[in-house]
């Protein structure tokens, strides 16, 4: 039953439609599948937000995203100018604050307290006010930072800080490196951390979230708060993503995939059913239930 104005319609069953409703569901909702599968569901869920007046923000590694929902298409791609310098990007007020900025180095490239202390009081100084900056630097952060620096690295945050705008598509696809994917992630979910009344699309949400600065990324866009839903699809069901707290919209897979997502997700022997071909099995849980329902992709959705 629709209960809120978040509500939007994932499945039909016996002529009545099947909601995801963040409020009551919880914010996140996971879609996993096989081939494009996710990516035509999510589809159809975004166009119900967009027609509601939300704001879309999608990020995709496949490259087969559609973008016809989206105003802005930014394409980030190996060796060329990205952008992404967090200090550059947090000197013009793009990321909150210098010590997101410097603890966002720190997750990259796994810097100790000591090391992101003083990297942060030379950012603050005005000693370093860039990623080249710091890797040219003679202190010992830039040490360990060099260990696993590369040229990539360097053109990832080469250029002008880049601002995402509303309604944009961040194509990843053009990333092969999955490091380099983690990181244009991580940052550029700072710059949206703080954003309302917008629905978040990440595909694949297993790759975006692979490596440890991508799985860092994540709770900035997915943490439970007003005016913002996430939507995560993929075709990878790893265990990370399954513990991804929020409902999931399981599709047709595998049998023993199948079988695995069930388990992970507690749900008992009795309200288990096979998945076919064009439907789907909603699965939410509560503090004292759990709860399936089964039912047929829309027809928008394809099958």
């Amino acid at each position: 039953m629709r209960a809120s104005k978040l509500a939007v319609k994932i499945l039909k069953k016996e002529g009545e439609d099947v909601y995801y409703d963040p409020i009551i569901h919880g914010r996140t909702l996971k879609i996993v599948g096989i081939d494009d599968d996710p990516v035509e569901v999510m589809n159809y869920i975004l166009t119900q937000y967009k027609e509601k007046g939300y704001t879309l923000i999608a990020f995709d590694t496949s490259g087969r995203f559609p973008t016809s929902l989206f105003d802005n298409v930014l394409r980030i791609e190996e060796n060329t100018p990205a952008g992404l310098d967090p200090l550059k990007m947090a000197k013009v007020g793009l990321i909150r604050d210098p010590y997101s900025a410097v603890t966002i180095i720190q997750t990259i490239y796994e810097l100790d307290r000591a090391s992101t202390e003083k990297l942060y009081a030379d950012f603050v100084r005005g000693k370093v006010s860039s990623m080249n900056d710091v890797v040219k630097s003679k202190e010992s952060y830039a040490e360990v930072i060099n260990e696993s620096y590369t040229e990539l690295d360097g053109m990832l945050f080469e250029g002008e800080p880049t601002k995402i705008p509303e309604n944009c598509l961040v194509d990843l696809s053009g990333l092969n490196s999955i490091t380099l994917t983690g990181i244009a992630f991580l940052i550029i979910s700072a710059v949206l951390e703080d954003r309302r009344n917008v629905v978040y699309g990440l595909y694949d949400v297993a790759v975006l979230t692979f490596t440890d600065a991508g799985n860092a990324g994540l709770p900035l866009l997915t943490r439970p708060a007003r005016r913002r839903v996430a939507i995560l699809g993929t075709r990878y069901p790893l265990d990370q993503v399954l513990s991804i707290p929020g409902p999931l919209l399981l599709l047709y897979n595998d049998p023993d995939v199948q079988s695995a997502i069930y388990e992970s997700q507690g749900v008992p022997q009795g309200l288990r059913r096979f998945v076919n071909k064009g439907e789907g099995a909603y699965i939410r849980r509560s503090p004292e239930t759990i709860e399936v329902e089964f039912g047929e992709l829309l027809r928008e959705q394809g099958s």
